[in-house]
C-alpha cells in the first residue's frame, strides 16, 4: 500500500469504533478520531478494559476448590470442572477521550457493527 492508499484507508476509518491493544495487556474500545506521524491515536467515548489480575484469578480459583470441599462427591467433580474452565469478567471503565501512545499499540481492530457495513 503506497502512502496516498494508506492516507485515504485511515481517513475512512475517522468515526468508526477502533479496538486498540496496548503492551501492557490494556485494551482501548473508543471512536477513532485522529493519529499522527508518532503513530498516537485518539480515541473518544473511550472504555478501557482489563484482564483480571493473577490475584483475582486465583482468588476465584480457591473459592470454587472452598465450595467443592464443602458438597457432595457428585458435585465436587463438577466443580473440579469449573475450575478448569474458570471464566471471570474484564475490568472496565469509561476514560472518556484518550490519547494512545504509538509506541504502546500492539494490535488494532476495527469493530464493525451490522449496520455500519453498508457504509
Amino acid at each position: 500500500m503506497d502512502e496516498d492508499q494508506a492516507v485515504r484507508y485511515l481517513g475512512s476509518l475517522i468515526g468508526k469504533t477502533l479496538r486498540v491493544h496496548a503492551t501492557d495487556g490494556r485494551v482501548f474500545v473508543g471512536v477513532f478520531k485522529c493519529t499522527d506521524a508518532a503513530r498516537n491515536i485518539i480515541l473518544a467515548n473511550t472504555h478501557e478494559y482489563r484482564y483480571p489480575t493473577t490475584a483475582a484469578v486465583r482468588d476465584a480459583a480457591l473459592k470454587v476448590e472452598e465450595a467443592a470441599a464443602s458438597t457432595s462427591e457428585s458435585q465436587t467433580q463438577s466443580l473440579v470442572e469449573e475450575t478448569q474452565n474458570l471464566k471471570l469478567n474484564m475490568t472496565s471503565r469509561f476514560i472518556g477521550l484518550v490519547v494512545v501512545p504509538g509506541q504502546h499499540i500492539t494490535s488494532i481492530e476495527l469493530e464493525e457493527k451490522p449496520w455500519e457495513k453498508d457504509t
